[in-house]
């Protein structure tokens, strides 16, 4: 889905305007609140362009002889929004994989967890799509992903546990069926 679909800065600015004019004890055209609509326009562009990835052109693959070593890429921060609330998510990706002669760029992996992250999303899948699209591009042997979020809508409303975490494993392949290789990886990735 792309920003010009559903998106439509037009949308959401008349969404915002709306949202305004419905709160009562303040006013849409105080000074403060008159560029709001343009900016929630801008903001919700930036925070939701995850749907205009190109998931398999960030795979951009090496060969090498990838034999005997766990890659890990550890606290890739992310910001995320809720599906349920709209209510943002901040956390964590760690990431550990064990290659089978392919190998990717750091920073691409990064770049796999930001663009599920800029999408409506639940914490769980986001751990499994990430998981599932480097199985899928990468083939290694195996891979570990691991999210550790705080959720806005645990913080600010219902619950209100300002301390709470969700941590979120996803095991695939080698990692999954050999506990050795699994260990080693947790070891690697540390306490997230």
């Amino acid at each position: 889905m792309e920003y010009n679909g559903l998106l439509r800065a037009s949308n959401i600015k008349f969404f915002v305007q709306q949202l305004l004019l419905e709160i009562e004890g303040d006013s849409s055209t105080r000074e403060g609140l008159k560029e709001t609509p343009d900016r929630v326009a801008r903001a919700y562009k930036e925070w939701f362009a995850g749907y205009s990835v190109d998931i398999p052109g960030l795979f951009k693959i090496f060969q090498e002889d990838g034999e005997d070593q766990i890659v890990v890429l550890r606290n890739i921060e992310f910001s995320s929004f809720c599906e349920h609330h709209l209510a943002p998510f901040t956390g964590f990706a760690s990431i550990a994989y064990l290659p089978d002669q392919k190998v990717i760029g750091a920073s691409k992996i990064g770049r796999l967890v930001q663009a599920y992250a800029q999408r409506l999303q639940i914490q769980e899948r986001m751990g499994r799509q990430i998981a599932d699209d480097i199985m899928t591009y990468l083939e290694p042997k195996g891979v570990v992903v691991i999210l550790k979020a705080t959720h806005t809508c645990i913080k600010c409303r219902g619950l209100k546990s300002q301390n709470s975490e969700m941590v979120t494993s996803i095991v695939r392949g080698a990692f999954r069926t050999n506990s050795t290789s699994r260990a080693e990886a947790l070891t690697l990735i540390g306490n997230i």
